[in-house]
């Protein structure tokens, strides 16, 4: 990045708190994006298994516009319920859409599969959601394994056995009086990529899990074969801003971001991810989109990156340190 840009934390962006609640002998957790003040919000869903909550709200025809919450969560489909408690939060606090009867936050949400990891039977529910919200905080903004982050993993196209740690990552920068940051939780079917040297920092091991072999070039000899990879994907993340956007261009945002994913993920997008990314604007400083936009798909791959390098080996899977201090 050039001299104009600087390095901030993802909680710099004025109005964005974050709050992680996890259960570390179950291997999961969630994470969630709160701004009380509203913000201008749109998505972007890439990947063919996906498991959302509010996502048609966003479409530019739609009433609503602005989100009081985003929610990362694990449990698949499940870890949708911990978004009630995120609901209820907010609504003790009376911040949300205005009916007159009373205010209804809007609380956008998108999930992971980590069953395969610790114990699938506990999942973020209603009180794993609240307990993220009282944790929430501006000051810091922790990444590893925590949160989304708990019990994710990459490169699964032979099984979670030959599969490495993911994590909760983030990144932010800023260029003049503009923010853009990006959280998220990496938990993808392929590998993790440093997109400036190329290489490879975590995803699919060889037999002995002592090396990385490439998720691509495996999926390349096995191209004739079908199969049912159902075993625990999906990467979901959120780009914040202080740039004042419309819904449109919030939606666009969001799409540009899915450029990190494919610079930071190889493959990105399959039918066996639902790769999914929000955007959130607080909509305090002029900016043009498209400057946005190449900022969101950079702090995007920078989020990805720190993800699996801050994680820790858990359950018996390997951590990208473990390779790196062989």
């Amino acid at each position: 990045m050039t001299n104009l840009i600087k390095e901030i934390k993802f909680t710099d962006i004025e109005g964005i708190k974050v709050g992680n609640a996890q259960d570390l002998d179950a291997g999961t957790g969630c994470t969630v994006i709160i701004c009380e003040e509203g913000a201008r919000a749109g998505v972007d869903v890439r990947g063919g298994s996906p498991g959302t909550r509010e996502t048609d709200l966003l479409k530019p025809e739609n009433l609503v516009d602005k989100a009081h919450a985003v929610l990362l969560s694990g449990g698949s489909a499940f870890g949708l319920d911990a978004a009630s408690g995120v609901m209820k939060y907010l609504e003790e606090r009376n911040v949300g859409f205005d009916v007159q009867i009373t205010r209804v936050p809007i609380v956008l949400s998108a999930v992971l599969f980590d069953l395969a990891v610790g114990d699938y039977r506990v999942r973020p529910d209603f009180e794993m959601g609240y307990r993220a919200c009282l944790n929430a905080t501006d000051k810091e903004c922790p990444n590893g394994n925590i949160g989304a982050g708990t019990g994710a993993t990459v490169g699964k196209f032979l099984g979670i056995n030959r599969a490495m740690k993911g994590g909760l990552g983030s990144y932010a920068v800023q260029v003049g009086d503009l923010k853009v940051g990006a959280i998220v939780a990496v938990n993808a079917l392929g590998d993790i990529i440093d997109p400036e040297s190329g290489e490879i920092l975590a995803g699919l091991l060889d037999e002995k899990k002592e090396r990385l072999i490439g998720t691509e070039n495996t999926m390349l000899k096995a191209y004739n074969e079908r199969k049912n990879l159902f075993s625990g994907n999906t990467t979901i993340g959120v780009v914040a801003t202080n740039a004042k956007l419309t819904k449109a261009e919030a939606n666009k945002v969001a799409s540009m971001a899915h450029n990190g994913y494919g610079r930071a993920i190889r493959p990105a997008h399959t039918l066996f991810d639902g790769d999914t990314i929000f955007t959130m604007a607080t909509g305090k400083v002029e900016a043009d989109i498209n400057v946005v936009g190449f900022l969101a798909a950079g702090v995007m791959e920078r989020a990805i990156v720190n993800a699996v390098k801050s994680a820790q080996s858990a359950f018996g899977i390997k951590a990208y340190r473990d390779l790196k201090n062989k």
